[in-house]
């Protein structure tokens, strides 16, 4: 985030794993400018394939870092969070604290092998010279805000918070966690800071190269995902669905309960509030799947079987997940019955309801996991290919049993970031986020909950996370 002062404009950045992105929002919030770089399409000297070079044990993942500035850097290459070649130091990490519980109350999250605090790990232990001779760590945010300022920017609270080594309660680094990760590691980090921190003035390079002015100032760069939920303009209590390849929740909580699953990170726009993360593999793709099977390839086909079945679908309930799911660790095809037993097959709009109410009850299952209740003010933001089918999102309003809302967030990152400039300009915890976000363009209602939804769905969400349970035990055996 970078602030202009000619035209009174922020810049959002997005340093993005195959692009940088960049806009311009004026002092009215409107996107007036917008420009791109591509990594395999501007820069081919460097040989990338979708922004990154994957090695050939087929885990280890990364970006030249000399594609990003050309600079003075220990390591070539950077690991990307495709990386997931340090499960021994994860393990490693979660023994040292007292387990993944323990891990996940402390930092928000068990040890997952693209976070940073693992990836230095294996550094240390593979390359020690190399990591002796850094004099600073730094994320590719804060990398990238320490590219305007001309010298070592902060890493914020919140992308901070996707390291394994902040403890999320009082917003410093967790001696335990980078004693189990590297020696020294605290001076190499520096201190974290609230995310609305102005950290300094534009360098003088940028004003002298390119015209910024003097007085420009920086405010703390963070992660895409905190950046989209400032470009989603959430507050308290809301959620944001993203119905994609994968379909990603985004969680605003006053008081998260950290568990197995997901991911909890410092607020970015409320110091003293937090947002979770929870991802599900089986998204579109899974639905798009049932309705090539089940629907002759057609979303209109497949909205009417929506519109024919009743709320509850008669008590049957579908698990739908063709490869292994993540939240939760869950593969296959379950169907029940309305007196809980499993059957083979549904009639096929049965089973397209199914699909999607039970997709729907299974994030808010694991959302009330973490901590999320739903307020009288919730509201839903839906966005991503699915959120254009007005009969998927009215299974949605009725599951959650609140309205939901779409929104453009083609740029949410980008834009997110600019919004979180206006907010460190406007002294970022001193005045509310909403506030300084309030002329931007408001989100069209889609979906109102039906009548009656929220009886119907009581009783199911309870039996869903039972017969949940029910099969996670039957494949992998009774909890220790």
């Amino acid at each position: 985030m970078a602030e202009h002062t000619g035209r009174r404009c922020c810049l959002g950045w997005d340093f993005s794993t195959q692009q940088v992105k960049v806009v311009a929002v004026d002092a009215e919030l409107n996107v007036f400018y917008e420009d791109s770089v591509h990594f395999d399409r501007d820069l081919l000297e460097f040989g990338t394939q979708g922004g990154v070079h994957v090695h050939e044990d087929g885990l280890t993942v990364t970006s030249p870092v000399l594609m990003w500035v050309q600079a003075c850097f220990s390591i070539s290459d950077c690991p990307v969070w495709m990386d997931s070649s340090t499960t021994a130091q994860c393990r490693q990490l979660e023994a040292t604290v007292g387990g993944a519980q323990a891990l996940s109350c402390l930092t928000g999250s068990r040890a997952y092998e693209r976070f940073t605090g693992n990836q230095i790990a294996k550094l240390y232990q593979q390359n020690p010279e190399a990591y002796s001779h850094t004099e600073r760590i730094s994320l590719v945010s804060s990398f990238a805000a320490s590219l305007f300022l001309g010298s070592h920017s902060p890493i914020d609270y919140s992308d901070g918070s996707g390291m394994n080594l902040l403890r999320i309660q009082d917003k410093i680094w967790s001696q335990a966690c980078l004693g189990a990760c590297a020696p020294h590691l605290e001076e190499k980090l520096g201190l974290p800071v609230p995310s609305c921190s102005v950290v300094g003035a534009i360098s003088s390079y940028f004003v002298q190269r390119y015209g910024f002015p003097p007085g420009c100032k920086v405010v703390a760069f963070t992660g895409d995902n905190p950046a989209s939920l400032a470009g989603m303009r959430l507050e308290e209590g809301d959620i944001a669905v993203s119905l994609g390849t994968s379909d990603t929740l985004f969680l605003w909580l006053q008081e998260p309960t950290p568990t197995l699953e997901g991911h909890i990170f410092c607020n970015p726009v409320d110091p003293q509030h937090y947002m979770a993360l929870l991802c599900f593999k089986n998204g579109s793709l899974m639905r798009e799947k049932i309705r090539d099977e089940l629907a002759s390839s057609s979303w209109s086909e497949f909205s009417k079987a929506l519109q024919s079945t009743e709320m509850g679908n008669s008590g049957n309930l579908g698990f739908y997940f063709d490869v292994m799911e993540i939240t939760p660790e869950i593969i296959g095809r379950h169907r029940f019955s309305a007196e809980n037993h499993e059957v083979s097959a549904f009639p096929w709009d049965v089973e397209i309801r199914a699909l999607i109410e039970g997709q729907f009850m299974a994030k808010k299952i694991h959302a009330e996991g973490l901590g999320y209740r739903v307020m009288p003010k919730t509201k839903i933001l839906a966005t991503g290919g699915a959120s254009h089918n007005r009969d998927i999102l009215q299974v949605l309003a009725d599951v959650f049993g609140t309205p939901v809302y779409v929104t453009d967030t083609a740029n949410s990152a980008c834009v997110g970031s600019a919004y979180r400039a206006f907010h460190g300009l406007a002294a970022g915890t001193d005045v509310p986020f909403s506030e300084v976000v309030k002329l931007a363009p408001n989100p069209r209602l889609a979906a109102a909950p039906t009548p009656g939804a929220s009886q119907v769905y009581e009783a199911l969400l309870q039996r869903y996370a039972m017969l949940e349970q029910r099969i996670l035990t039957q494949t992998r055996g009774p909890p220790e």
